[in-house]
């Protein structure tokens, strides 16, 4: 399937630009759609929202902390995706989470849930490949595209599957480990970047371990853009979020579009 969001990414690939998702914590205080609005008018091309989960096993002690405090702030799957419903955005939205919360709530009404939100996108980082069937059926019923991850780690046949069975984009693993800035950019981000990319006509983004523009612009030698999230989450735990978070997008914005101003 082709939504949204591939729609629109590819289209940013082919105009020989790069792609800019920044990932931001659902249900993290008052203001965080104040945020994702203020990433959107910084530049971002689609938005990666976090639902917070008690367990995040791919998210390091940064994000973490902001599951967290969500939680405790009352955020939920419901409360993001009635939000979501409400908040009008003009790039395309996707949500992270892990598979427990889809699996609780039933993966048609899951699906459903998201597609009734606006949500173009979703991205399940622990459910296995090879055991998604069942949640990508439900998820292109409800045309919900489901992103799907290369990891340095994968086999060429591996990458081929990959590349077959996602839509919207993949998600090309910069390194093995949880997320978080690096002081310098892995050289396996830019290989998985090449690797994924000769198995797949989608556009394919590298995320985990992006910390700074220069490393965002490094990785887009190959890849055709960057998830950024342990950086903005920073900002949203400061006290000056939205502000913070337009002021980082726009650097990053500005890199990216000096290096690749496209056509």
């Amino acid at each position: 399937m082709s939504g949204r969001l591939q729609t629109h990414l590819t289209s940013v690939r082919d105009s020989g630009r790069k792609s800019l998702v920044p990932y931001l914590t659902g249900g993290l205080g008052d203001d965080w759609l104040v945020s994702v609005a203020a990433a959107i008018d910084a530049g971002a091309d689609a938005i990666e929202i976090g639902i917070p989960f008690s367990d995040p096993v791919m998210d390091g002690p940064v994000i973490q902390r902001a599951n967290d405090l969500a939680l405790d702030q009352g955020a939920s799957p419901l409360s993001i995706a009635d939000a979501l419903r409400r908040f009008e955005s003009p790039v395309p939205l996707a949500v992270m989470t892990y598979y427990n919360i889809a699996f609780r709530m039933g993966l048609e009404r899951f699906a459903k849930l998201l597609a009734d939100s606006g949500i173009s996108g979703a991205i399940l980082p622990d459910i296995p490949m090879d055991e998604s069937a069942d949640w990508i059926s439900a998820a292109e019923r409800h045309g919900v595209e489901n992103v799907l991850f290369a990891a340095p780690t994968s086999p060429d046949d591996r990458l081929a599957r990959t590349g077959q069975l996602a839509s919207g984009f993949v998600y090309a693993v910069g390194l093995l480990g949880v997320t978080g800035e690096r002081d310098a950019l892995a050289a396996s981000a830019t290989r998985i970047a090449a690797r994924a990319r000769r198995h797949t006509e989608l556009p394919v983004l590298v995320g985990v371990g992006i910390g700074t523009p220069e490393q965002a612009v490094e990785a887009c030698a190959e890849a055709d853009g960057v998830i950024i999230g342990t950086t903005v989450v920073r900002r949203m735990l400061a006290e000056n979020g939205p502000t913070g978070v337009a002021e980082l997008i726009a650097s990053y914005r500005s890199a990216l579009d000096a290096a690749f101003p496209g056509d």
